[in-house]
C-alpha cells in the first residue's frame, strides 16, 4: 500500500527511542512510554519544499494524525508543526 501526502503535509515514520544512555545505563519501557518526537520523513506532499523524504525532523507534541499502514504506525503532520530539521 502507497500513500502521498496532499498540499502541505508530510507522512513520517517514528524513530525507534534509545533503550540505553550513552553511558550504557538501560532505561526501562515504564519510562519511555511518552511517544517519541522525532521522525524520519517518508514522503511529502506536492507542495512542500522544506523538507524531503529520509529527512530525521523533531515536530510539535500532540500534533498529527496517527495512520496504520501494513501493520506500521505513521504520523501525517501539517507543514507548521515540523519544528525543525536534525542534521
Amino acid at each position: 500500500m502507497s500513500f502521498q501526502p496532499l498540499g502541505k503535509r508530510v507522512l513520517v515514520e517514528f524513530c525507534e527511542c534509545e533503550k540505553t544512555t550513552a553511558s550504557g545505563i538501560i532505561i526501562p519501557d515504564n519510562a519511555s512510554k511518552e511517544k517519541p518526537q522525532i521522525a524520519s520523513v517518508v514522503a511529502v506532499g506536492s507542495e512542500v519544499s522544506e523538507v524531503v523524504a529520509g529527512d530525521k525532523i523533531a515536530f510539535a507534541k500532540y500534533s498529527g494524525t496517527e495512520l496504520n499502514l501494513d501493520g506500521k504506525k505513521f504520523l501525517v503532520l501539517n507543514l507548521e508543526d515540523v519544528l525543525g530539521v536534525i542534521k
